[in-house]
């Protein structure tokens, strides 16, 4: 896999929750961290996404923010 994009979290799917035109997808990268990513659901037929398959949560964002209490 190829991609520009510098943050390519890879772990595995644990929960795909499909509505009619969205689905939600949670990717647990280790260490009890889960990311979520929100995709079409025709995206999750196109890439075959199933729970327990190892995927890629890919973070592309000109801009990040940090917030403290």
């Amino acid at each position: 896999m190829k991609i520009s994009a510098r943050n390519a979290l890879k772990g595995t799917i644990k929960s795909i929750t499909k509505g009619p035109v969205n689905a939600e997808v949670v990717i647990d990268i280790g260490n009890g961290v889960l990311v979520t990513a929100m995709i079409t659901a025709h995206a999750v037929e196109n890439l075959a996404l199933k729970e327990g398959k190892a995927a890629y949560a890919v973070v592309k964002a000109s801009e990040v923010m940090v917030a403290v209490d």
